[in-house]
């Protein structure tokens, strides 16, 4: 099952533990302000590309991958389900620590074929990295151009399928550093049993090259990179609405 590729990274060190090979999927139906890969979002573009071929070019590196493993990220990884499928078959026959980068944006509990799809993809998966944008629908929507009701849908989905989770969250002054959304974030995710890992990141500007070169306007102009010696009292917030949740679950 061939899959539509944006890009291969060969020493990935931000996309799951260890050193990684990352695969980067062509498509993503998200348009989010602050994306910083506008280059991933046609579906059809990218590089046609064989399961086969992929792990090859990790075997070839094998031996530095000790301790990590394969990253398939985007793009949007869901919006191509039968290709990790076949991709995560063949890495877990040779043992290959397996991780979807994702926003989970593909996801929908009430497409019975489609959860097939997910049921059959989740044995072959080690980790989620989950980028949940932000957790109020009105604010995601106007963030994304996408509702978020299944993408937290998802992140119960995963915690019911004991599969480990690590939750990602850019916060961008002004849009995702409300602290009473960055409570009710943390609340809502120290409800997920299998979380592992809370990476809160700073909002950047180095994507605007891209967005020039390709002629797109950027959405974000003017908004200022986040002061990374703030970005520890954010986090913290969200730490506190983890550990009320988890008090109140008796975690």
């Amino acid at each position: 099952m061939q899959g539509r590729i944006h890009s291969l990274e060969s020493f990935g060190t931000v996309d799951g533990p260890g050193t990684r090979y990352v695969v980067f999927v062509q498509g993503c139906p998200m348009r989010c302000k602050y994306c910083h890969n506008p280059d991933t979002w046609e579906m059809n573009a990218g590089q046609l590309m064989e399961p086969d071929y992929i792990i090859e070019q990790y075997e070839r590196n094998k031996a530095f991958y000790n301790g990590g493993g394969l990253t398939v990220t985007g793009g949007e990884p869901l919006m191509q389900l039968d290709f990790l499928i076949d991709l995560f078959t063949k890495a877990k026959a040779k043992n290959i620590h397996t991780c979807i980068d994702t926003s989970g944006i593909a996801f929908n509990p009430n497409n019975p074929e489609l959860m097939a799809k997910f049921d059959k993809l989740m044995p072959l998966t080690d980790l989620v990295m989950l980028d949940i944008k932000h957790i109020d629908p009105e604010k995601h929507l106007e963030l994304t151009k996408q509702h978020n009701e299944n993408i937290l849908a998802f992140a119960k989905y995963l915690s019911d399928k004991n599969i480990d989770i690590w939750i990602r969250h850019v916060v961008v002054p002004g849009i995702t550093d409300d602290d009473e959304y960055l409570y009710k974030l943390g609340y809502f995710i120290g409800g997920l049993k299998t979380l592992k890992a809370l990476d809160v990141l700073p909002y950047h500007t180095m994507g605007v090259t891209k967005y020039e070169k390709l002629g797109i306007k950027y959405p974000l102009e003017g908004v200022p990179p986040m002061d990374k010696d703030k970005l520890l009292d954010k986090k913290q917030v969200i730490l506190n609405g983890i550990k009320d949740r988890r008090a109140e679950l008796g975690l």
